[in-house]
């Protein structure tokens, strides 16, 4: 389910880069689709289900009818929180809209985030449910909800590009409308869906406690994914700096431009897409199943090191694949249409790509190891590091952009991330593996993994040189290239693995597989 909804995200990346193409108006869009997504993060998928679903867990081992009065509870206190914090922040908006002059690029930008701001209260409580949903073992319906905002929009960018809307202002306020009418399609949804499982209640009084120490687990986690999510917002400004402070047309030497925004959104959902079907997924799993073994040691310590094993197993690859195939992806993604990527737009992607790469593998690890502190109650450890990672990203970024420009703050990301990976490593290991969380079991599939990506990696290569030839230059030729050398890499992967005997090949493929 994941892996559809990650293809139906594909696809509307896409559609949306051919129907904005390398333009300030991408920028706009791609800026005010993030900011509901910022606080979704933080609030529904992030802090908040982090302090909620091991609550949750606990409760409903001891009745059922307790989980329930404490989802109640949760989803009451949601719903009043994002929908007051929207009401104050369109407000707020709306004044600066009106007392201020601004030029015709911000306005739109400021009116665009006004017309997306409501699909954050609907899309926080999903995220919720859907942590219900994983809690009592419905992992597919938990993940279908991005199934519903792919089809809206992928249907009305077919319509924009079928009715010559391309590039049209009209059509990107109309996909903001139709944004927050799938969060209130998919709040229905799961609605739905947890019909049965949960028992809803009014009586919250004996919840209470419970409540208490929920909230006061979120504080610590809701200030640590803060300081990521303020971390993502200071990227999108400043990634959207020329547009707010028209650089160009005041003549200011700075590295970015009007378009660098949209180029950078639609570029790291390229390195997302793996991060998505199976970082996340991983973790998503692993989380329930950690937050269940707290108290027992070994089988706590024996589904991290699986969820990490299975992360290396993803994420090696995929980054490796994506430092790879990095100019033939935004070509075919982007290069074609009436308001498709130019060709220093493609270039400029591809060199971005090349920076969010590396993090593939990091971030992967990161979920997983941020889950495991949380399931044991440790909320602190995570806030801290990502404080410090938070404080060098941004560090980097403003250094990184002057001699790399666009690219410069996707190897920020990615170096932030390998070093927030590390860190956390390094104080898991003395924390749940009393120094032997890396055993030599969980070495020796590293390093099969690590042999089978890199015989993989050589594959794939060598057949990229073969096939390098002026006409890979062209649409086609660029489609045909990159189909040649996705299943050069995943037919030598899995014989790699098969032959080196890499065990996490049957643990993703079969249920109940240890072989």
């Amino acid at each position: 389910m994941t892996l559809a909804s990650r293809i139906g995200g594909l696809a509307r990346d896409v559609l949306v880069g051919r129907i904005f193409g390398d333009s300030a108006l991408n920028s706009a869009f791609q800026a005010a689709f993030a900011v509901p997504n910022m606080f979704r993060r933080l609030f529904g998928e992030g802090a908040l289900s982090a302090a909620f679903i091991p609550q949750y867990t606990q409760a409903r081992k001891a009745d059922p009818a307790l989980a329930g009065q404490l989802a109640s509870l949760t989803m009451a206190l949601l719903a009043a929180v994002t929908t007051a914090l929207t009401l104050v922040t369109e407000l707020a908006l709306l004044l600066f809209l009106v007392l201020g002059t601004h030029t015709d690029e911000r306005r739109l930008l400021l009116q665009l985030v006004m017309t997306m701001l409501p699909f954050m209260p609907l899309i926080c409580m999903v995220a919720i449910l859907a942590g219900m949903l994983q809690v009592h073992g419905r992992y597919a319906a938990a993940a279908s909800g991005p199934l519903i905002l792919n089809a809206f929009i992928i249907g009305i960018g077919l319509y924009a590009l079928f009715t010559g809307w391309s590039g049209d202002t009209r059509i990107a306020f109309l996909l903001g409308a139709v944004t927050v009418f799938s969060g209130a399609t998919q709040l229905w949804w799961f609605v739905r869906l947890v019909r049965g499982q949960v028992l809803w209640s009014s009586h919250w009084s004996p919840v209470r406690e419970r409540a208490k120490v929920m909230m006061r687990k979120f504080v610590p986690v809701a200030i640590g994914l803060g300081t990521l999510q303020l971390n993502t917002f200071l990227d999108t400004l400043i990634a959207t700096f020329p547009i707010w402070f028209e650089t160009r047309s005041k003549g200011i030497a700075f590295p970015l431009d009007d378009a660098s925004n949209g180029i950078i959104a639609l570029t790291s959902r390229l390195y997302q897409f793996p991060l998505g079907v199976f970082g996340i997924a991983v973790a998503s799993a692993a989380f329930p199943l950690l937050a269940r073994h707290a108290d027992d040691n070994p089988r706590f310590t024996d589904t991290l090191r699986r969820g990490l094993r299975l992360s290396l197993f993803i994420g090696l690859p995929a980054t490796l694949g994506l430092v790879l195939v990095r100019h033939n992806l935004p070509a075919i993604l982007f290069g074609s249409g009436a308001n498709a990527f130019s060709r220093e737009g493609i270039e400029r992607s591809a060199a971005i790509l090349l920076g969010f790469a590396p993090g593939v593998w990091a971030y992967s690890f990161n979920h997983v190891l941020t889950r495991a502190f949380y399931a044991r109650g440790d909320t602190h450890t995570p806030m801290k590091v990502s404080i410090a990672c938070m404080i060098l990203n941004l560090t980097l970024n403003l250094t990184l952009i002057w001699p790399l420009h666009d690219a410069g703050m996707a190897w920020a990301t990615s170096a932030a991330a390998v070093v927030q990976c590390f860190a956390l490593w390094l104080i898991a290991r003395s924390r749940f593996g009393g120094g032997r969380l890396a055993d030599q079991e969980m070495m020796r599939a590293c390093s099969r993994i690590v042999a089978a990506s890199v015989i993989m990696f050589l594959a794939v290569w060598g057949v990229g040189r073969l096939l390098a030839t002026p006409q890979t230059d062209r649409w086609d030729g660029q489609l045909a290239s990159l189909a040649a050398m996705s299943i050069t890499g995943i037919v030598v992967y899995i014989a790699a693995c098969r032959a080196l005997r890499v065990r996490e090949l049957g643990w993703l493929l079969f249920r109940g597989a240890d072989h």
